[in-house]
């Protein structure tokens, strides 16, 4: 089995090794960058799948998913450096990128939507998952000793991100609804 392949099912088995390893290893950037697309293209084939969205919409996903990661492991670098940090929290930006993009490999298996009956569990059980797999990601890179430090540091950037995504739809409207004005 190749070293990518490897490094993506045991970020999916929540080996908190793994996530030391891409931290430190500065030359995954190719391969985080890799598991962020895969994932959201899974996604998008599951969504297909369960009737929402076409082919064109994958692409938009896809960059809707890297968007996204490169803002929450940004929030999540602030947040866990700035405001949440403990006394050995040593981070860079990279280090944030790198775990967080595996910390996407469990939501390789939303390509199971596909399968009619399915759509919904598989996409519950993969979002908890990669939360799951987020929170160890996040530990791990800001060198936290505490996992309900890490657990906060998510929850507020994802509150954060939240409000900022209701704010800009509510601004320039959602994709379904014209613009407000």
């Amino acid at each position: 089995m190749n070293d990518f392949t490897n490094r993506m099912l045991r970020a999916a088995k929540l080996d908190v090794h793994l996530y030391e390893e891409v931290e430190a290893d500065k030359s995954a950037m190719p391969q985080a960058i890799t598991v962020v697309v895969l994932a959201s293209v899974a996604a998008g084939i599951g969504g297909i799948g369960m009737g929402a969205g076409g082919f064109g919409d994958i692409l938009l996903g896809v960059i809707a998913a890297l968007a996204g990661w490169f803002i929450w492991a940004f929030l999540t670098y602030f947040i866990g450096t700035k405001i949440l940090p403990e006394p050995q929290t040593r981070a860079d930006y990279g280090e944030l990128l790198r775990t967080i993009g595996f910390a996407s490999s469990p939501g390789l298996i939303r390509i199971l939507a596909v399968i009619p009956g399915l759509g919904a569990i598989v996409f519950l059980i993969s979002s908890l998952w990669m939360l799951v797999a987020m929170v160890i990601a996040v530990r791990q890179a800001l060198d936290y000793t505490s996992t309900w430090r890490a657990v906060g540091v998510c929850v507020i950037g994802w509150i954060f991100q939240a409000v900022t995504i209701m704010t800009f739809f509510a601004i320039f409207g959602s994709p379904e609804s014209p613009p407000l004005g």
